[in-house]
């Protein structure tokens, strides 16, 4: 069974009580990046590990942040020296969400609040959803969801935190969900017209609903402000035994000029830190 975000946060988070190591420590055999890719990672895919000991490892493996935490964890990866490159704030949920008009004030009132929390910890971006079409259509979704953003945006704007709506694959993770393709959610960001309002393109997802991934980035590269990856087929290692051309998307990425984050969002099937470190290696271009 492909596991997925939702049912592995299900399973309860690990303790994230850790012991400490001193920024001159973590710094200790980091090896030397070419950072045109500025990589991350995924929380959720490790809530075995502790979270200091994740960034502990990923700050000795050259990463910039660890991704998708919540605002309780938002102060942790700077003792490493890293960032949460993407925050939960309130953007709904997968399931239910800015489709839907009747979501837009809680969403709202969640971002009011906690978008000049994030801004203040150094957090550059923030997550949100699109919902689940539940008999909408995709013109009527997509209608309710630039209403919604219209009404994030100033506070997008206003504290220079990025809101990034993300694609997810309806054909086998996430059934029914509305943004499952890059025009869909571009159609969105561009009536929106903020560049504080975004798509997280998960090259996972999109790899499994469209393919084309070099092309559409390239075509689509000023809507898009954050990156996932997980290999395909499964959502595993990013390995020979998948048919991503990781280090070619990886090029295509860099050379659009983007300067955000590429979080690794698989969940390893080995020993995960070499599994983890494995990616880096291979996406440092």
């Amino acid at each position: 069974m492909i596991q997925t975000r939702r049912n592995l946060l299900k399973s309860g988070a690990a303790a994230t009580a850790a012991s400490l190591l001193p920024l001159a420590a973590v710094a200790e055999d980091k090896p030397t990046r070419h950072n045109r890719i500025h990589q991350s990672v995924s929380r959720w895919c490790y809530q075995k590990i502790p979270l200091d000991t994740l960034c502990t490892a990923a700050a000795q493996m050259g990463l910039k942040g660890i991704d998708l935490l919540n605002l309780d964890e938002w102060e942790v990866p700077k003792r490493y020296g890293l960032l949460c490159t993407m925050g939960y704030a309130g953007g709904g949920e997968i399931n239910n969400a800015l489709n839907r008009v009747e979501n837009h004030a809680a969403i709202e009132a969640a971002f009011r609040k906690n978008i000049p929390l994030a801004a203040k910890a150094g957090v550059p971006n923030v997550i949100t959803f699109s919902g689940l079409r539940n008999g909408l259509s995709d013109e009527e979704g997509a209608r309710n969801t630039i209403v919604g953003l219209k009404r994030l945006k100033p506070i997008a704007e206003d504290n220079g935190v990025t809101i990034n709506m993300e694609l997810l694959n309806s054909k086998r993770d996430h059934h029914d969900y509305m943004c499952d393709h890059t025009a869909w959610g571009v159609r969105v960001c561009e009536e929106v017209n903020s560049p504080r309002i975004k798509l997280l393109y998960d090259i996972y997802h999109m790899q499994i609903m469209e393919g084309d991934l070099i092309a559409t980035i390239r075509a689509n590269h000023q809507w898009l402000g954050h990156f996932h990856t997980g290999g395909v087929p499964g959502r595993h290692e990013l390995d020979d035994t998948q048919e991503v051309q990781w280090p070619a998307v990886m090029r295509a990425i860099a050379d659009t000029g983007f300067t955000g984050y590429v979080a690794h969002e698989f969940v390893p099937t080995r020993d995960p830190l070499t599994s983890l470190r494995q990616a880096v290696d291979l996406c440092d271009i």
